[in-house]
């Protein structure tokens, strides 16, 4: 397997899937920096985890290069950008660079394909689901639920709830979308009666 060179976004609460976008606000020098450098050369960086929020704090083993689709260059330097998961990757090391930004080698994850969930798993699933979000007062479409496809369901939903970065961070790591709906059910239950998750705060917002 060939390793693969990643300009790296550390950003903590937020995780990327293959096949999802992640709206983001990019307000920091160095993050603009790293998104003109990606423009000018095949639009991708990796979102990825660091393990605390210092300056240059270890990073998560595990991300998700993204390309960058839609880009708006704003006049004082920031841009708004919808990043659209690639494939998930796992650090080799990181490199030592003279850019603003960091850069990691990694290799990419291969997921496995044409993934589905047995239908029993899928009922549990949204039978938790629906009691998480009636316990944290979240008005969910059901309906558009149900017409999900199951890596998009297990994805989006590990993608977009409100866990602590640790927890988003087990869910990106694990091997499948069965292994990972199997962790969901169980943070749902953990988390079913927490009325506040905080959210970490970065060099960047999601929209």
């Amino acid at each position: 397997m060939t390793a693969t060179r990643i300009s790296i976004f550390p950003l903590p609460g937020a995780v990327l899937y293959p096949g999802l976008q992640l709206p983001l606000h990019i307000f920091e020098p160095r993050y603009s920096a790293m998104i003109s450098d990606a423009l000018a050369r095949d639009r991708r960086i990796g979102v990825i985890q660091p393990q605390n929020q210092h300056a240059n704090a270890p990073l998560f083993d595990v991300g998700c290069l993204g390309r960058i689709g839609e880009v708006e260059a704003l006049d004082d330097g920031r841009y708004n950008i919808i990043l659209e998961g690639e494939s998930r990757f796992r650090i080799i090391n990181e490199l030592r660079v003279t850019t603003p930004f960091r850069q990691i080698e990694a290799d990419l994850i291969e997921d496995p394909a044409e993934q589905q969930l047995a239908a029993i798993e899928r009922a549990g699933f949204e039978r938790e689901a629906q009691h998480f979000a009636e316990m944290q007062g979240y008005t969910v479409d059901w309906e558009s639920v149900t017409r999900l496809d199951d890596v998009s369901l297990i994805n989006g939903v590990s993608q977009i709830v409100p866990f602590d970065p640790a927890s988003k961070q087990a869910l990106l790591e694990c091997e499948d979308i069965s292994e990972r709906c199997e962790m969901l059910i169980q943070l749902f239950q953990f988390f079913g009666h927490q009325a506040d998750i905080d959210d970490s705060e970065s060099g960047a917002t999601m929209q």
